[in-house]
């Protein structure tokens, strides 16, 4: 029934019903897969070239990523253009954090050539961000004379503009891609919807560091037996 749905609408509807359980529509599918698979290229570098692990996970992730670039919501040109001149005139906006009192994040990340504005906000009902009183929290204060780049920086909090200043910045997110474009870059990639393509990227994201700390790059300090990893391949006589 739902991917019937899914089909026939116009827009996908996010947080709808995937008709997997327990997966819901995403609302931003292309900029998500856009960050994913640069963050993981990027994080990819620190695992030397020669490892067949790096090589195989570069070309899959390159390969993906290509097909998503191809797909362009209907609108993006405009958005973009938009979204760097807000960018470019709220640098403080998006230098770090908003600085909005409720501790909601606004930060920019440049991968390659695209800038993606990362949003994070706290979860109701904890009282340690609550009493927040939008301040960053950088420990103590330090005693004696500062630093010249000490100095430096307590001049650019001087110029940071007012908590309610930040309010007035709207943030649009990218536009939707169409269900048609949805539906043909699932066809593309082949891996089901794409809100499992999504969780497939956050978990190679994830991965990483631990095939980086587990090097496995390098030779086993068992070496296998002779033949181990050989199949039962019919052999001619």
């Amino acid at each position: 029934m739902w991917p019937t749905i899914r089909a026939l609408a116009r827009y996908l509807e996010p947080g709808t019903p995937t008709g997997l359980a327990g997966l819901w529509t995403h609302s931003s599918p292309r900029s998500t897969l856009l960050y994913l698979y640069g963050s993981t290229l990027n994080k990819l570098q620190s695992i030397p070239e020669k490892s067949l692990y790096r090589q195989s996970v570069e070309a899959v992730t390159k390969h993906r990523m290509k097909l998503v670039e191809q797909i362009v919501p209907p609108g993006y040109t405009e958005w973009a253009t938009k979204a760097k001149d807000l960018i470019h005139k709220n640098p403080e906006q998006f230098r770090v954090a908003s600085g909005r009192v409720d501790g909601s994040e606004a930060r920019t990340v440049k991968l390659g050539n695209r800038i993606f504005v990362i949003g994070a906000k706290h979860k109701a009902g904890d009282i340690r961000y609550e009493e927040w009183d939008g301040e960053a929290d950088e420990g103590g204060e330090l005693e004696g004379i500062r630093t010249p780049s000490e100095r430096s920086d307590q001049v650019i909090w001087a110029e940071r503009k007012p908590l309610q200043d930040h309010e007035k910045v709207e943030w649009e997110d990218e536009p939707q891609l169409t269900a048609e474009q949805v539906q043909e870059l699932e066809q593309k990639i082949g891996a089901g919807l794409i809100e499992e393509v999504i969780q497939v990227a956050e978990g190679e994201l994830r991965i990483i560091d631990t095939m980086e700390k587990a090097k496995i790059w390098e030779d086993l300090e068992e070496k296998p037996a002779e033949g181990q990893w050989e199949y039962f391949d019919r052999k001619s006589m």
